[in-house]
């Protein structure tokens, strides 16, 4: 066996265990796990210096930069994460429906664990545990593959939690890190037929097509975001300048970040004397189309076909303009990803035809994009936004993390 199968074979073995916890017993692992990395988190700030300093010296990106970096902070905050986690109901062993059949049989249908759930996920930490948190309250076991500009993060992360489980009684293989951050483990781990149940992917959209595409192993896309704000003829226009800063500038790497506003050409002089100060402040580069160049000038550059489909993960924002809100709905059907929309308008039936014809996991009417996550949604941290329609949508919580089986009780009935 190779090393990933053997780290496969033990979370298979371990999640059999896990699959039959209770809520206590997971709930007390849980608090372990924000204990220990709430008591030694000087051990996983110094290894996350390590990995900032190798990342800055290479060259990463100042917003790639900021998504790696752990703070005492961010940890408070993945800390506080956890124990959200532990505060959910617990889905396992959840009824969702029982009936007696003609025959006498009682059918009933259960939540139960998915299994062993895998992971692959880039240069953000907090995915670590944020993973881990929702894989252990939901009985799975996880198999987590991060890039290799977090590793020494990671590892870290991982050892600690691993150290929790075992004060708690609970399996250290409930929660295992592959070491080895290749390309050659990234496609034996797709490939893991025999212990991995499903692989989610948490990422840019190079990472997820390319797992979705060579995947042998069950996929859930997750991720892929290239969000739209249209402004609406009928907009405020200073609330949507504020909608847009907010969507572009609050952490424009993550995956919920709009990359693209559509305006409607209305509107478009009074929204930019709105918009145009605030997206200054963090220095806005703007791709425009031919028809907002007319109002920005030289404060964009002219947009090419590239722009519309781009994933900029940066502070960079592409700008089309619009006739109608038709057109509008058009443009990101032809360019979204499924993830999060928004309007702002201050007509209700634009909203409400915004609502029902756009097809995203999020459809927002004057509020941000920022807002599509796991905690903002009730459901504690999340393991990735799903934009695929099979199985999950949208911020994947515990419920997600979840299949059902059947549970049959007859007193003797042959067919």
């Amino acid at each position: 066996m190779t090393q990933l199968e053997r780290q496969g074979a033990a979370a298979k073995a371990a999640a059999r265990a896990l699959a039959t916890a209770g809520t206590q017993e997971k709930n007390e692992a849980l608090e372990a796990i924000a204990r220990t990395l709430t008591e030694r988190q000087d051990e996983w700030l110094a290894a996350n210096a390590a990995d900032v300093a190798a990342a800055r010296e290479a060259g990463m990106r100042p917003a790639m930069v900021d998504r790696l970096t752990l703070t005492p902070e961010r940890i408070a905050g993945i800390v506080a994460g956890v124990r959200q986690v532990a505060a959910l109901p617990d889905p396992i062993g959840q009824v969702t429906k029982m009936e007696t059949r003609p025959n006498g049989l009682i059918i009933g249908r259960r939540r139960v664990p998915l299994g062993v759930i895998a992971i692959i996920f880039e240069s953000r930490p907090n995915v670590t545990v944020d993973a881990a948190a929702l894989c252990l309250k939901s009985g799975n076991a996880c198999i987590l593959r991060g890039g290799k500009e977090a590793i020494r993060s990671n590892r870290c992360a991982a050892e600690l939690m691993r150290d929790a489980l075992v004060s708690a009684g609970l399996d250290a293989d409930c929660i295992s890190l592959v070491q080895d951050t290749s390309h050659e483990t990234a496609n034996e781990l797709m490939h893991l037929n025999d212990y991995v149940d499903v692989l989610i992917p948490r990422g840019g959209a190079g990472l997820i097509r390319t797992v979705a595409k060579e995947a042998s192993v069950p996929v859930i896309r997750t991720g892929e975001g290239v969000c739209h704000v249209y402004v609406d003829r009928e907009a405020d226009p200073e609330m949507a300048a504020n909608i847009v800063y907010n969507a572009k500038c609050s952490r424009p790497s993550v995956c919920n970040a709009a990359e693209c506003v559509v305006v409607h050409r209305a509107i478009a002089e009074e929204f930019w004397k709105y918009a145009l100060p605030l997206l200054d402040e963090k220095h806005v580069e703007l791709r425009a189309d031919a028809e907002a160049l007319k109002i920005l000038g030289d404060r964009a550059v002219p947009a090419t076909e590239e722009d519309w489909d781009s994933e900029y993960g940066d502070y960079i924002l592409a700008v089309r303009t619009v006739g109608s809100i038709e057109e509008a709905m058009d443009f990101i059907a032809d360019h979204g990803t499924g993830h999060s929309e928004a309007i702002v308008t201050r007509n209700y039936f634009c909203a409400q035809d915004f609502l029902n014809s756009v097809d995203a996991a999020a459809v927002y009417v004057n509020a941000s994009t920022r807002f599509t996550d796991g905690g903002e949604f009730g459901l504690g941290a999340e393991i990735g936004i799903s934009t695929q329609k099979m199985h999950a949508r949208g911020p994947m919580g515990l419920e997600e993390l979840t299949s059902c089986k059947y549970v049959i009780y007859g007193n003797g009935q042959v067919r």
